[in-house]
């Protein structure tokens, strides 16, 4: 019987080749839910801002993978004990950090899997496959549920400066062509080091990381929270919202069958953990479930639904204003009046036409987790302290936009 050659080289836009790091790390890859990230886009709708923003989970999952190995062989160039176990354990943590997204995951969070975050999904997953492999995932499990007593190893899956965002940034500045965007990924790892089992960075790659944090705010800005961005996922969580509310009430929707089990039922976070067929059923949903019912749907017997539906497939997105002011109070409700005598709305349905909202970009949050400068004295200090140009009293601040969200036509 033939066995499967494991070593293999992928050949990543961003990166150049990447190596699978063992048959471990190729026998996860090969499982049929990390296959799935393939058919999830790394940045759901903004495609329809940036057309080619149309890359994957998968391969983030990937190019996060490569930059830990490329960490993990720096760390030990550098005396930080690391065993062969350990960096496996740090790959796998890394490369299935986002298996628990759903198709389009935030939107997806907010209307059809309402009690459960993506991060419970993977914690979920992440144990299933431990067992699915023997117990062979279960360092990796430790270190991404920081239970592991090297906490650095966690603090490279996820903290401030960990291998998910650099790939990220890096990848998504790529695809959307935003150079604002471009990271020193590379120099950035090459300057990391361990303090006192402390992830921290060397004193002389601190403008490296003041350019990771502005870039990371200017990339909110223009990706992220971009406003033909929101535009589109309001309205698709709009849609998704009626969708879950036909179904409740019993109305006949077209869905795949894992999508159908989603939008007429109600999953708890226990119902999860304690009958695996949810996790089995959720692993089976991915963009092409929800998107080929949004087609599907626009052909729907209720008007509503449809319309929506149509207008997403149709990228007929709604008006968005943005300012960095709250909107005068008699101004949202003449948008919303309008809103309702254009589309001869009942009141109680505005709300799937017209949106209210706020949104946030904060770059850097030292209460969460720090980023940490180590001195020429190995004394360290806050980035936020540390740095020349960013101001400290700036960089912590969090920067809100309020905005509307309404149908063009309306004047």
């Amino acid at each position: 019987m033939a066995t499967t050659n494991k070593q293999k080289i992928i050949n990543d836009p961003v990166y150049g080749f990447i190596t699978i790091p063992g048959a471990r790390v190729f026998d996860v890859i090969e499982h049929p839910w990390f296959q799935r990230l393939r058919r999830i886009k790394q940045l759901g709708l903004t495609h329809y801002t940036y057309p080619s923003a149309q890359h994957t989970r998968f391969q983030h999952a990937l190019g996060a993978m490569h930059l830990m190995g490329e960490a993990v062989a720096v760390l030990r160039a550098k005396g930080i004990g690391i065993t062969e176990a350990e960096a496996e354990g740090a790959n796998l943590a890394i490369l299935l950090h986002d298996i628990g997204h759903g198709p389009f995951s935030h939107t997806l969070e907010q209307t059809i899997v309402r009690h459960l975050m993506h991060e419970d999904l993977s914690k979920l997953f992440m144990a299933a496959l431990n067992d699915y492999f023997n117990n062979g995932l279960t360092l990796a499990n430790e270190i991404y549920n920081d239970t592991y007593h090297k906490k650095f190893l966690h603090q490279l899956v996820s903290s401030q400066l960990d291998m998910d965002r650099l790939d990220y940034l890096a990848r998504d500045s790529f695809f959307t062509g935003v150079a604002e965007g471009v990271i020193s990924y590379d120099r950035i790892i090459k300057m990391l080091t361990v303090c006192n089992d402390e992830l921290v960075v060397e004193g002389k790659g601190i403008y490296s990381i003041e350019k990771f944090l502005i870039s990371r705010r200017l990339m909110y800005w223009q990706v992220y929270l971009h406003k033909t961005v929101i535009a589109a996922d309001v309205l698709l969580v709009n849609l998704l919202k009626r969708a879950k509310l036909l179904g409740e009430n019993g109305i006949p929707l077209f869905a795949t069958q894992a999508f159908r089990a989603f939008l007429y039922n109600n999953p708890s976070k226990h119902d999860f953990e304690t009958d695996p067929k949810w996790l089995d059923c959720f692993a089976l949903l991915d963009d092409f479930d929800v998107f080929t019912s949004v087609k599907a749907w626009a052909f729907h017997d209720d008007p509503i639904l449809s319309d929506l539906c149509t207008n997403l497939v149709n990228r007929n997105l709604f008006r968005v204003e943005m300012q960095t002011q709250p909107f005068d109070d008699a101004y949202v409700e003449q948008v919303r009046c309008k809103t309702i005598a254009l589309l001869n709305l009942a009141p109680q349905d505005v709300h799937y036409y017209f949106t209210c909202d706020k949104v946030e970009n904060k770059a850097y949050n030292p209460r969460h987790e720090r980023i940490m400068i180590k001195g020429k004295s190995s004394e360290l200090t806050d980035i936020s302290e540390a740095s020349e140009q960013l101001n400290n009293a700036v960089m912590p601040t969090t920067v809100s936009k309020y905005l509307l969200c309404y149908p063009k036509e309306v004047q």
